[in-house]
């Protein structure tokens, strides 16, 4: 039984992240076209390139290959009403509702997607792939990468805000009957053009 191989890449740093606030879809804060490909070659045979719908994904999916597939299931959690808002203007005026969405996964107080829902889209998209063999590159986000990992290791919810993902970090997955965590035995610097690395 041949292996899907999965290789979840977050995308580029943006001024959202920067500033500690929630996202809008918004590019990507460095320049990124002189970079376009310059990861293409960082694979022995080219993988089937996905990416999320939201600018920021697809202009990251565009280091490593001119043909990216939009992948709905990739998309960042809908924030609601506190799209574009900081993480500290929201405790000013909703500290209750920010609490609430911290401690519990099943909680939208900002009117869009819950943690719970994200975990659950993630999952969903995961045992798709348990029977498309191959090697996927996904460029997708923080909190889809988080709940990717609840789901291959089993953590418990509370364990999703305690993974941190750096932007441009790579993750890899292994399925083959099991779905396995890899680690590899060497660094892959995926900043080393230096444009839109993110910030030291």
């Amino acid at each position: 039984m041949q292996a899907t191989r999965l290789t979840l890449i977050s995308h580029a740093s943006t001024q959202a992240q920067k500033q500690a606030r929630f996202a809008l879809d918004e590019p990507l804060e460095k320049e990124w076209q002189p970079a376009m490909l310059s990861q293409a070659t960082g694979f022995k045979r080219a993988p089937r390139l996905l990416c999320g719908p939201e600018a920021r994904t697809r202009q990251t999916a565009a280091l490593f290959g001119e043909a990216s597939q939009v992948e709905e299931a990739l998309r960042d959690c809908d924030f609601g009403r506190w799209q574009g808002m900081g993480v500290d203007e929201v405790q000013q005026h909703e500290p209750e509702a920010l609490q609430a969405w911290l401690t519990d996964i099943s909680a939208a107080p900002h009117g869009g997607e819950s943690i719970a829902q994200v975990c659950e889209r993630v999952g969903q998209w995961l045992r798709s792939l348990e029977q498309t063999p191959g090697h996927v590159l996904a460029v997708t986000h923080p909190f889809v990468i988080r709940a990717a990992l609840l789901y291959v290791m089993q953590y418990p919810p509370a364990m999703f805000n305690r993974i941190d993902v750096e932007p441009l970090s790579s993750t890899e997955l292994r399925f083959n009957g099991v779905w396995r965590l890899r680690l590899e035995t060497h660094a892959t610097n995926l900043c080393e053009h230096g444009k839109i690395g993110p910030p030291h």
